[in-house]
């Protein structure tokens, strides 16, 4: 299997190779996915895609993945007569539910942090919007706990200085998506830096989405609420008098 892989990746590179000779003078970066869909079925349990590409030129790769945002709750806990509670909380918008990050030399060594900021580029470079009700912590302390939660849930990651160039050319990098990834329309980056400054870049979608049966039954809870309702009782009940028959009969 990893010979089949290896010879996949050396044949994908040689002819995005060739078809970037032909390309290159319109633009010095060429990127492309090992997929461009990852179906999470009933028996999920996580997967990993490859990103591969070339460049034309002198510059630093830089490779991000962003899963779509979505609004997050975070709780702090206080020590209350003996018990610790859930006493203080923040509400996080515009955080991406998925963040991996990848390049050929640590950020600071590519960029300055304002064009990280610009860009999003890097975690600590992420901008997040944050209301607490919380008058002991900060801002960037509830940011910094979203960070944690996130990395051990394995949704975020930062890669830096992991990319190599083969040839001063071709160029890899691996994307490790976890079973609990959330589904959605997510975007695979790929800045070109060169001096400081993005030279180019390329932008290519990436879906992940449920399939089966287990997708089924989602959309139907989703979008037919009230008819999912009625078939979760009758299934009870069914379960119910077929449990009752047997200790009947026993």
């Amino acid at each position: 299997m990893g010979a089949r892989r290896g010879l996949f990746l050396l044949a994908a590179l040689l002819l995005l190779s060739s078809s970037a000779s032909a390309r290159i003078a319109a633009d010095p970066l060429v990127v492309d996915l090992s997929s461009h869909v990852v179906a999470i079925t009933s028996g999920f349990h996580g997967a990993n895609l490859l990103l591969f590409g070339a460049v034309e030129g002198d510059g630093d790769v830089v490779v991000v993945v962003r899963g779509p945002s979505q609004a997050e709750l975070i709780r702090r806990r206080d020590r209350l007569l003996g018990l610790w509670i859930n006493r203080h909380q923040a509400t996080i918008t515009g955080a991406p539910s998925y963040y991996q990050l990848a390049s050929t030399r640590p950020l600071d060594q590519i960029a300055r942090p304002a064009m990280l900021d610009r860009h999003g580029l890097g975690i600590d470079h992420l901008s997040f919007q944050i209301r607490r009700k919380d008058d002991q912590q900060t801002d960037d302390d509830y940011r910094q706990a979203l960070v944690r939660l996130k990395k051990r849930q394995g949704l975020y990651g930062d890669q830096s200085g992991n990319i190599g160039l083969l040839g001063g050319r071709l160029f890899r990098t691996e994307m490790t998506f976890p079973a609990n990834v959330p589904t959605g329309i997510y975007t695979a980056e790929v800045y070109l830096v060169k001096d400081g400054e993005i030279v180019s870049a390329q932008t290519t979608p990436l879906i992940i989405s449920k399939s089966g049966v287990g997708a089924e039954i989602f959309d139907i809870a989703l979008h037919h609420s009230a008819l999912y309702g009625l078939c979760a009782v009758a299934l009870a009940m069914a379960a119910g008098w077929i449990a009752a028959m047997a200790f009947r009969r026993g």
